[in-house]
């Protein structure tokens, strides 16, 4: 899938900017309340997050093409890992900020499970 491709290297190029500005204070052992604080912990889950959920697209569009599964499965399995990827950074950095966002972590969580659940249904139905 193309959209997840682009997802995935754009997640790529997110990390490499979101690990530079991070790399800009990490010298500082008291940045966001020192280097074991939740804040400082949830910025570099988000940083990393945009690697791994870029991974998870790039993973899921090669797959797709190389072991074919249903449009009716696919599709929606795309678009789930879309919304992780875009969705696990937002709430890593949103909660970084104020502890209450955390409560929106299903949203990525749910939507990667499906994206996963989807896809190995449409390889067993296929």
């Amino acid at each position: 899938m193309p959209l997840n491709l682009i997802v995935g290297w754009a997640g790529m190029v997110a990390c490499a900017i979101s690990g530079a500005l991070v790399g800009l204070f990490f010298h500082q052992d008291d940045w966001l309340g020192g280097y074991d604080a939740f804040r400082r912990r949830m910025v570099r889950l988000g940083h990393i997050s945009f690697f791994g959920m870029g991974v998870m697209n790039i993973l899921f569009a090669v797959s797709v093409s190389d072991l074919p599964a249903p449009a009716a499965y696919v599709h929606p399995a795309s678009l789930a890992f879309v919304v992780a990827a875009v969705s696990m950074p937002i709430c890593c950095f949103l909660t970084a900020w104020h502890k209450s966002w955390r409560h929106l972590f299903p949203i990525p969580v749910i939507a990667t499970f499906a994206g996963v659940g989807l896809l190995l249904t449409g390889w067993v139905r296929a």
